[in-house]
């Protein structure tokens, strides 16, 4: 059987967001990620109708469906956050991206669990993720709440598999909440990849504890941090501490199929390199 996988890059917005299908195309990429707003400001302009318009024009012309495209939220938001003031701020900006994520026709938000900022324990904290997202979901339609693991730098939670299931099981509606692995991410938080073997014991643990139908999507990054390190410092691929075993396992198995799967590693000059070394270890 041929395994059907999506890879891409985190692409520019630069100049508005029907932009990213176009840079993605130009990668080779089939699958991208992009900001649908500056995502180091709370507040952004509407999305216009031409925005809209040529996004979806340009999706269609490219080929990008939705389940190929992952969009991510403002690193600002914090829906964990301990104080009330600061984290209803974040939840409004939540609802905001995935209202703008429903104008553009697609169905899926990736975003960073969340940070305690020592105040408060870990499973309050993702007590809290979750009760953010069941307020998203009540207020929005038909977009899935991605979150992203941690390589759990600070305060950051999201770091170990288990932050992920205790966030999932606070989520009234199953079928609108999912994860994004990235690797990088997984490797500092101490999740070995380095090797065929060690990547079998990582997913399978992955398995058990958040289960593969939740995937809905992947960072695919090598890493300068080394294993366990718990610092978020992506790679260019086989060039950092992972290495090209991990990429080429994640290609050749069908359980990561037919989700984005985005590049953000450093170097965006090789970027179509290494989207086509990805594809040839996915026919291999």
């Amino acid at each position: 059987m041929s395994h059907k996988k999506y890879i891409g890059a985190h692409v520019s917005a630069a100049g508005g967001v029907e932009n990213t299908p176009l840079n993605a195309h130009k990668l080779g990429a089939s699958a991208f990620a992009l900001f649908t707003k500056n995502q180091r400001q709370w507040k952004a302009k509407p999305l216009t109708e031409k925005n809209i318009k040529l996004f979806k024009e340009r999706c269609e012309q490219y080929g990008f469906a939705p389940e190929q495209v992952l969009p991510h939220d403002s690193y600002l938001i914090n829906l964990g956050h301990p104080e009330e003031e600061a984290l209803e701020k974040s939840r409004v900006a939540f609802v905001d991206e995935m209202e703008r994520c429903m104008q553009l026709g697609l169905d899926r938000l990736n975003f960073h669990p969340g940070s305690h900022l020592r105040s408060i324990s870990e499973e309050e904290c993702c007590e809290r993720v979750a009760e953010s997202i069941n307020l998203a979901l009540d207020r929005t339609d038909g977009i899935i709440a991605v979150i992203e693991n941690t390589a759990g730098q600070g305060s950051n939670l999201g770091w170990k598999f288990e932050h992920l299931a205790w966030i999932i099981n606070g989520v009234k509606d199953k079928s609108r909440v999912g994860v994004c692995l990235d690797t990088c991410h997984t490797f500092a938080a101490g999740y070995d990849l380095r090797t065929a073997a060690a990547c079998e014991k990582t997913f399978a643990e992955f398995e058990k504890v958040v289960g593969f139908k939740y995937l809905k999507g992947m960072h695919i990054n090598d890493s300068k941090g080394e294993f366990g390190s718990r610092k978020d410092r992506h790679h260019s691929l086989g060039e950092g501490e992972i290495g090209w075993d991990c990429f080429g396992y994640i290609m050749g198995d069908s359980r990561f199929d037919g989700v984005p799967m985005v590049l953000e590693t450093i170097d965006e000059i090789i970027w179509s390199d290494e989207i086509q070394a990805l594809n040839r270890m996915a026919l291999g």
